[in-house]
């Protein structure tokens, strides 16, 4: 024993793993600060005897590496050094008689063998001690926070139980958990899903040697497999969907984006936006459709029949929103109108069947302007070129403008022509230093791109009605949860801005005003209905901000606008109150504390006597209630007054809270204001949403169209399900503390 005692300690000092100041005692590794009670070591770091060998520290569960501490470098220069295993932080050691030692459990105070003078007994036993649950004080402190750690600071009055400040141990179930190939395959290909992944990542050397270091038994699968891991991914989050829609209170509308690829054929998406019972907005992506000709209105109308019925909302559809070049806008709506009103129950007689996305023409009206002016907006791109081409050019331009005054502190940019705000960004800040511009111009003989005061006069013009644009697209953007009454506001405002422009005394600007004026007021005329009706739900304007709106926009004739509004309103109303309204036991109660009808159409009996003496006075009241008809829901709502304007104010909040004293309202609230009036997303740009159609990359197009489907639709059903919940393992972890 001795001779392998000095073999050992050659082999480390020849390879420098210990340092000087170790000691070698028995099979034991033993380090100076571990000798306090003469034969102590670090434990977690030597491979013992026996039971050590296949419950230490790091040991080989099956071909499983389970690695539970971590080892801290040696400090040089020191002869003592901490016990690196975490078990020390629960336990501390006493001397017994004999010369022996004892490990006791500071939470629960109970001994366990560890040395008897010249042997180690090891710390499994103690490790299995804190993590499987045999101390009491941990146990009973998990089952009262119904958390997977130990350490806290509650011990029901007996005293403090100490938490460690940097790090502690977390039980994570059960012990020697198995590796599941058919889980791990599964999250392979949710990540492949997420991150828009190629299916061949699976075939990639780099990607199998690094799964391969992280777990060797894992399978790599080939890419036929994998795309069933997809599809597999992909029919889970539908069923989960599909369960969702079963319980869904009203009805669902529907945007349409056109795709194209390189080859012939082309895709539809659709997507579906509704309120649930929580009166939380929701958008999910249902359908991502290969037809074979994506801008045919019948391959359309098909499209959206295909996918109602698979979604089996055939009688749910309220309005759809399209996303097309607003050219062939009419022939879309007319065929899909015809098409779908034959199989749907279409509310209001289809009139607001068909909506016209919002940023979309927002972003056609400010291309329109940009291309009425594309010599002008090309002469100062080039001349931003030109001066941002070298530091001098820059210090000579910065020397003008300050001889000249230039108030401007704005900074000369280049734009990004696929986004029509960063156009608009530079024209500004470009018009600030008109000037600059031309003197420029006649001290450098090499620049001679300064535009004339003809072409600065067109940019002045041009950024007047831009900037309408601009700040409607940042109110829209600005909205946390952009319902379908926040866009009466900004469509109003802009027509009234673009009709009275079309009259400005200067013809440069009256020019571009008509110009963007016939494109809006298009928009206008197809959906200032829709619009109106949603704003009408908003307790805060209701058919006030109508009339005040048209009244600036029609003149004299705003009388006749209005009314088209209102009787929409009212006949929309009708139409939900002939549907059957459902009644709860819950609804009858919350209905008769609010001191109001639970349904206005109910006929109600004799009121019943209280005793107090007043049944004629009761039956006076009864008189006059059947000489005097109730109002309905939506007369009541309109004759009362106004909701105060805050900024905070949530409208879907309201309608929740009000669902009880408006119940057959609320519901066509619900559907209002879950229509979609723009396709962008919450947290997307809406300056680079085009009018056109978007191009399918060829990868994407390489594959089966129900692959490409399942990518696209499980990607977005993934951001919204709840995180996985890890399979248990017997690791002992180590967690950071504050």
């Amino acid at each position: 024993m001795a001779e392998e005692t000095a073999n050992d300690a050659q082999v480390a000092q020849d390879n420098e793993i210990a340092p000087s100041n170790e000691a070698i005692q028995g099979d034991e590794l033993v380090q100076g600060e571990e000798l306090a009670q003469g034969e102590e070591l670090v434990q977690g770091e030597e491979l013992a005897h026996g039971e050590e060998l296949s419950q230490g520290d790091d040991l080989v569960q099956g071909n499983e590496l389970v690695v539970s501490e971590v080892t801290t470098p040696p400090t040089t220069g020191t002869r003592r050094r901490r016990k690196k295993s975490l078990v020390w932080e629960h336990f501390t050691i006493e001397a017994v008689a004999g010369g022996a030692t004892r490990a006791c459990c500071k939470l629960c105070k109970q001994t366990f063998a560890y040395s008897s003078g010249s042997k180690i007994a090891g710390t499994s036993h103690l490790k299995r001690h804190i993590t499987l649950g045999s101390c009491p004080k941990i146990k009973n402190q998990e089952q009262r926070l119904a958390l997977p750690s130990t350490g806290g600071t509650d011990n029901d009055g007996e005293g403090t139980i100490e938490r460690p400040t940097k790090r502690r141990y977390r039980y994570t179930g059960y012990a020697n958990a198995a590796f599941d190939q058919d889980r791990s395959c599964s999250y392979l290909a949710k990540m492949i899903i997420q991150h828009d992944y190629p299916l061949h990542i699976v075939q990639q050397p780099a990607f199998s040697i690094f799964i391969e270091s992280l777990q060797p038994r894992f399978k790599i699968v080939d890419v036929d497999t994998m795309e069933g891991e997809v599809y597999a991914v992909y029919q889970k989050e539908k069923e989960n969907l599909l369960q969702s829609f079963s319980t869904m209170p009203g009805r669902i509308s529907l945007t349409i984006r056109l795709w194209t690829t390189s080859q012939t054929l082309g895709y539809v998406s659709l997507a579906g936006q509704f309120i649930d019972s929580e009166w939380k907005m929701h958008r999910r992506m249902l359908n991502f459709m290969m037809v074979s000709s994506p801008h045919s209105e019948n391959a359309l109308s098909e499209a959206i029949s295909l996918s109602l019925s698979d979604w089996n909302m055939k009688d749910k559809l309220f309005t759809i929103t399209l996303d097309n070049e607003c050219s062939s806008h009419d022939i879309y709506s007319a065929n899909l109108r015809d098409h779908l009103s034959n199989k749907n129950n279409l509310m209001l007689k289809g009139q607001l069947f068909v909506v016209r996305c919002y940023a979309h023409i927002l972003n056609a009206v400010a291309q329109d302007v940009i291309a009425s002016i594309h010599g002008v907006v090309y002469s100062i791109r080039e001349s931003i070129k030109f001066i941002k081409a070298s530091s001098a050019r820059e210090e000579k331009f910065a020397e003008i403008a300050l001889q000249l005054e230039i108030p401007s502190t704005k900074t000369l940019c280049l734009d990004v022509t696929t986004q029509w705000n960063t156009t608009y960004l530079m024209l500004l800040a470009a018009l600030d230093y008109k000037q600059t511009f031309t003197t420029l111009e006649t001290c450098d003989d090499n620049y001679n791109e300064a535009p004339s005061a003809e072409d600065w006069k067109k940019v002045e013009a041009a950024c007047n009605y831009l900037k309408l644009l601009y700040d409607s697209a940042h109110s829209i953007m600005a909205a946390a949860n952009p319902t379908a009454n926040i866009f009466f506001h900004e469509a109003w405002k802009l027509q009234l801005e673009l009709a009275n422009g079309t009259g400005h005394e200067d013809p440069t600007f009256s020019s571009i005003a008509k110009d963007m004026h016939e494109r809006f007021d298009k928009y206008w005329k197809d959906c200032s209905l829709v619009l109106a009706i949603a704003v009408v739900m908003d307790p805060r304007f209701k058919m006030k901000l109508v009339e005040f709106s048209y009244s600036k926009i029609y003149g004299a004739e705003a009388a006749k606008y209005v009314k088209v509004v209102n009787d929409a309103v009212h006949e929309l109303y009708k139409e939900y109150v002939a549907q059957p309204l459902p009644l709860t036991p819950a609804y009858v109660e919350q209905g008769e504390g609010n001191n109001g009808p639970a349904n206005a159409n109910n006929s109600q009996g004799p009121p019943a006597s209280t005793g107090d003496g007043l049944l004629d006075f009761d039956m006076y009241l009864s008189e006059i209630q059947s000489s005097q008809p109730s109002k309905s829901e939506l007369e009541q709502y309109l004759d009362e007054s106004l909701t105060p304007r805050i900024q905070e104010f949530d409208i879907l909040n309201w309608w929740k809270l009000n669902t009880v004293k408006f119940p057959t309202l609320s519901k066509m609230a619900r559907d209002i204001l879950a229509i979609p009036m723009s396709m962008v997303s919450s947290g997307s740009s809406i300056f680079s949403a085009g009018t056109g159609s978007h191009m399918l990359d060829d990868y994407r197009s390489s594959l089966r169209p129900e692959i490409v489907e399942a990518l696209v639709c499980a990607k977005d059903w993934l951001q919204y399900s709840p995180p996985a919940t890890e399979a248990p393992s017997s690791t002992l972890v180590k967690t950071e503390g504050s």
